[in-house]
């Protein structure tokens, strides 16, 4: 049986190939083509994923309904297998250095970093999931892009990964883990290498969440004492995983199996306490607790960047590394890329430059007036040549307007 088969507009494809956007009309059922009643888009990783659980290996995709930006023609197209090592070598380019950073190239580069990201991520997860060896060589490379964004343009990469939806929460979170670790350790002075190392544990360290029942991991209420301890599984299951991996460091694997721990021997999985803990497991534990603050779930609505550096700070020194946390707090700054602010004009905006600039005073992108419940010209706003000053960060759920567009 052949990885890809072109019928007109409609073609045959392995799941672990699916995106979302995609249009599935027909599952395959003992080597037979079998349409499905639910046909349409697939809206979110969980459901390729509930695919892999319920034993589906190939589907029948309609290229001419699927979202244009995924390359398919309107008679369809032929889907060859890729590599993962294919993927991060032939989409994922290095960015050009340049004395004088091109905000503009430097956004669109970061988005397509972001894409290519999910796109590499999303198949090794449904690779992970067939049983398959993580293999480090392409995270490696798309490590090395993200430690260059980060050097060339970090606010734009901060502003791209600000975007979230609660749909792609487990893509995203790992993307986002990843960029923070790159950030903190560069603040941190730590060699390119050690960046490197950072990154692929930050891409790799929920990967065990493949193996998690998707209904308790995507519940909207609060688990049970019993679902609890199997979203807990995850770090066992982390561990087969990365046993399985070739190349993988060890601070690598920490940082996927020290997320969860805690200073005071509370954590999981192996209840290490104090200097147990090492410096970069440590800060994995700060990374992965602000970026699950500031994400909207499918339980929960997003925090401001301001509310979860209160709750970090609450939860030292017993739980977090205190001085890490504060050092963490000085390195996103007060006001981070991508975060959305109230002026004292009454006007909201998107933090758009904070690279240069005091963090009470960074360049912020206006484009809605509370005051006048209206969107305004979009305007870039740099206080620290402006009367105007922050009043406070504002959450995306506090507003009664999408902040999307203007990104």
């Amino acid at each position: 049986m052949g990885d890809s088969l072109e019928l007109s507009n409609v073609i045959k494809i392995p799941v672990s190939q699916l995106k979302v956007g995609m249009f599935v009309e027909a599952i395959d059922k003992n080597k037979s083509k079998v349409n499905i009643a639910n046909a349409g888009q697939i809206r979110s990783t969980e459901a390729i994923l509930k695919l892999h659980q319920n034993g589906i290996t190939h589907v029948w995709v309609n290229g001419e309904r699927s979202l244009p930006e995924l390359g398919f023609g309107r008679q369809g197209v032929v889907a060859t297998k890729v590599t993962t090592t294919e993927v991060a070598s032939s989409k994922v380019k290095p960015l050009a250095n340049k004395s004088k950073v091109d905000r503009t190239a430097t956004q669109k580069k970061a988005q397509q970093l972001i894409i290519e990201a999910k796109d590499l991520i999303q198949k090794v997860l449904s690779e992970t999931f067939e049983g398959k060896a993580v293999e480090v060589e392409p995270f490696a490379a798309l490590a090395d892009n993200m430690i260059e964004s980060v050097m060339l343009d970090a606010d734009a990469l901060k502003c791209v990964s600000a975007l979230r939806s609660k749909d792609a929460y487990l893509l995203e979170h790992s993307i986002n883990v990843a960029f923070l670790l790159v950030t903190f350790g560069r603040y941190l002075d730590f060699d390119t290498d050690m960046l490197r190392q950072l990154a692929i544990g930050g891409i790799l360290h929920d990967i065990g969440k493949i193996k998690i029942d998707s209904d308790i991991l995507n519940k909207p209420s609060k688990l049970t004492a019993e679902e609890f301890e199997h979203v807990k599984l995850h770090q066992t299951y982390a561990v087969e995983i990365m046993e399985q991996s070739k190349g993988l460091s060890q601070i690598s694997k920490d940082i996927s199996l020290m997320h969860h721990e805690k200073l005071d021997g509370k954590g999981y999985p192996l209840g290490l306490k104090g200097d147990e803990i090492p410096l970069h497991g440590r800060m994995s534990c700060i990374v992965d607790i602000f970026d699950a603050l500031t994400a909207t779930r499918c339980y929960k609505e997003a925090m401001s960047p301001a509310a979860a550096f209160k709750i970090l700070i609450s939860l030292t020194p017993f739980h977090l590394d205190q001085k890490l946390v504060y050092d963490f707090i000085r390195c996103i700054g007060v006001y981070p890329a991508g975060s959305l602010v109230l002026l004292s004009d009454g006007r909201i905006g998107i933090v758009w430059e904070s690279k240069g600039h005091d963090a009470l005073h960074p360049k912020v992108k206006c484009f809605y007036s509370v005051k006048h419940k209206c969107y305004t010209k979009v305007e870039i706003v740099d206080l620290s040549r402006s009367s105007f000053h922050i009043e406070k960060g504002v959450s995306p759920s506090s507003l009664e307007i999408d902040p999307t567009p203007f990104y």
